[in-house]
């Protein structure tokens, strides 16, 4: 009886260690899956390479599509403390950047995000965007903007997420803004080595 009741004892203490820990993406449309099926994005198929590695990751993506970085820190609070992720990608900005809104809120939005994320205990990482240059000289300080930040923050960063495909229309749906089915497996590629060393 003393030896069940032991090894039972045992048994649950271990359950929390056995228990899977969350990778909390924090996105717009370019992380939802937007025009393909959600199954085909690239945050599925991270889910769906963890699984093969017989990792003990989960993904929980809560992208949206349309999500600036205002949005994704009102809902960043309450998504902590439901997943208690181990690390948090913040893939936000990009809606900001072609609304034209103020770099130094998007800034502030963003940072809120890292700060808030890192006090839970996670770790993060941070994928930037790029503008198209009609944009004028905010391309460049958007651009930049995604450098300022991860270097104040020291946080992970990868510059651009499209990066791969930027220069492929045929990796666009008819919009010319996201990636088609075929272009996710080639972001997931591209991101990987940036999240790898993060997966302690």
């Amino acid at each position: 009886m003393r030896l069940a009741l032991f090894l039972f004892v045992l048994l649950f203490s271990a359950l929390p260690a056995m228990a899977a820990k969350n990778i909390l993406i924090m996105g717009d449309s370019l992380s939802a899956g937007y025009g393909i099926r959600p199954e085909q994005a690239w945050p599925s198929l991270l889910a769906k390479r963890l699984s093969e590695q017989a990792s003990d990751y989960s993904v929980v993506n809560l992208s949206i599509s349309g999500e600036t970085s205002a949005g994704g820190l009102s809902r960043l609070t309450p998504a902590l403390q439901q997943h208690k992720p181990a690390v948090v990608i913040i893939v936000l900005g990009a809606n900001d950047g072609l609304r034209g809104l103020p770099l130094s809120q998007m800034q502030d939005n963003l940072g809120k995000m890292v700060d808030a994320s890192r006090r839970a205990g996670a770790r993060i990482l941070l994928i930037g965007m790029r503008l198209p240059p009609n944009y004028g000289i905010y391309t460049q300080q958007f651009q930049h903007s995604f450098d300022q930040l991860a270097q104040s923050r020291k946080t992970a960063l990868l510059p651009f997420l499209l990066e791969p495909v930027a220069a492929q229309s045929t990796f666009f749906q008819a919009d010319n803004l996201h990636p088609t089915a075929e272009a996710q497996p080639l972001l997931l590629n591209h991101l990987w080595p940036t999240l790898r060393p993060l997966l302690k």
